[in-house]
């Protein structure tokens, strides 16, 4: 993930950073995305859309999942809620039969190790997919970081682990789709 320097201006009129996020298997990317996140007033953090892309043998195959707050009915969800509680129910993202994530706050106070280290007072989310039932995951977020664990529980069978934090260069991760820089 690289949270980049560049915004836009998505169509219901909100500017949002842009953070590009690109999956590799071995040295191929697999997937590559920019999702669109503002935060407003009272600490939510929302995510307004995505542009995404899945690869084979460095081809697009399918844009699928891609939407923008605004645009053919697609509405912004919230990312992170402002003041996060257990039993909270929210939508993440909703662009009817392409993008219905939800997320439901599970706890505020985890504990996780990770490789860049040990953190306290987690939030952990259980998320889901309307249109795809079988998946499952949770999810741990540390204060002032962001993700630091991803655990695919049914419907696939990942882990993200954060490994490291670093400033990067203006224009990093700014390429397009599938050419990161």
């Amino acid at each position: 993930m690289t949270v980049t320097t560049d915004t836009k201006e998505v169509a219901n009129g909100i500017t949002a950073r842009v953070v590009r996020d690109t999956v590799f298997r071995g040295d191929s990317i697999i997937e590559d995305t920019f999702d669109w996140y503002a935060q407003d007033g009272q600490g939510a953090i929302w995510y307004l859309g995505e542009d995404t892309a899945e690869f084979e043998n460095g081809a697009i195959v399918s844009t699928s999942g891609s939407f923008e707050a605004g645009v053919n009915g697609a509405l912004p969800g919230i990312a992170i809620p402002a003041d996060p509680a257990p039993g909270m129910k929210y939508r993440q993202e909703y662009y009817q039969g392409e993008a219905e994530d939800n997320g439901e706050i599970l706890s505020i106070a985890e504990m996780v190790d990770v490789p860049l280290g040990h953190f306290d007072s987690v939030l952990l989310t259980k998320d889901t997919i309307t249109i795809d039932p079988e998946v499952l995951e949770y999810k741990l977020y540390a204060r002032d970081v962001g993700p630091v664990l991803t655990l695919d529980v049914s419907g696939g069978a990942g882990r993200a682990e954060l490994v490291r934090m670093e400033t990067v260069s203006d224009g990093s991760g700014t390429g397009p789709l599938g050419q990161p820089h």
